[in-house]
């Protein structure tokens, strides 16, 4: 009976670590939580990071391409952008370098896919968004924002809590209750009840966008569909398809401009 107990745990660690055990049926998880190897639903290294079997997986050290975000994205790259921002924006001194950087952290897929060329595309795709959706980082939340309803009553998984606005914050300013639930589950706060915090706390801030992005237009921009589809995840109901051709530009000219900084090709697919 001793050798038989050794022997089965031995086997039953064996299959835990190969992510083979019973509770490898239980995936299922939202699209915003990963699969960990043994079968759980949620966020951060244990379920995102090696054996993750679904969902928004970290890319395993192999598939990183090595490229650095912080080399791309230096202090003179951000603060041009920044220092754009009138003396009475809100956004000035909000949004920071250090602030992107440290929530770059937690998704470290962003930047880092594919090639090198491929990373500086998307790094261009992203703070050409950012641009365009803050004024040069300049707001922090949408313009006449809190006059708008953002509340989609048929949405039961993120019911809309009374009295709190779910119109746009943060660098993409996220807005709507379906997107504010799952990005508050993601990263660690009540989206839903405390919407707020998104105009407060800069990191926040920063990862709701990055949450939105990796969710919406990583592989869109990554896969070599261009930047329009990116425009398309973002405001295409707005601005796609001849709806608003001089906004769509806007993004557009950012987007060239920023690759020619980084010395990259802009690539094809660039209107919606």
């Amino acid at each position: 009976m001793k050798n038989f107990f050794t022997i089965t745990t031995i086997l039953a660690l064996l299959l835990a670590a190969t992510g083979k055990w019973a509770t490898a049926q239980n995936c299922g998880c939202a699209a915003n939580l990963c699969c960990s190897q043994f079968g759980f639903c949620g966020t951060g290294d244990p379920y995102c990071g090696t054996g993750c079997r679904s969902g928004p997986c970290y890319s395993t050290p192999s598939a990183n391409n090595g490229v650095k975000v912080a080399d791309i994205v230096t202090d003179a790259f951000f603060n041009a952008i920044a220092n754009q921002a009138g003396a009475g924006c809100p956004g000035r001194g909000f949004y920071t370098r250090a602030a992107f950087l440290q929530a770059v952290g937690s998704y470290p897929r962003f930047g880092t896919t594919g090639s090198a060329d491929d990373s500086r595309r998307e790094i261009a795709a992203f703070f050409a968004h950012v641009t365009h959706e803050t004024g040069n980082f300049c707001y922090i939340e949408e313009i006449d924002g809190r006059s708008r309803n953002y509340c989609d009553p048929n949405n039961r998984q993120w019911p809309c809590v009374s009295g709190k606005g779910y119109y746009g914050r943060g660098p993409l300013q996220i807005s709507w209750n379906y997107n504010y639930g799952p990005a508050g589950q993601a990263i660690g706060f009540n989206g839903l009840n405390n919407p707020d915090i998104v105009a407060k706390d800069a990191v926040i801030s920063f990862k709701t966008a990055l949450w939105f992005w990796m969710n919406n237009c990583h592989t869109a921009i990554t896969s070599g569909q261009g930047f329009g589809a990116t425009i398309r995840a973002i405001n295409g109901n707005l601005e796609c398809d001849g709806k608003n051709t001089a906004t769509m530009n806007a993004r557009i000219n950012y987007y060239k401009s920023y690759c020619s900084q980084f010395g990259v090709n802009p690539g094809a697919n660039l209107s919606c």
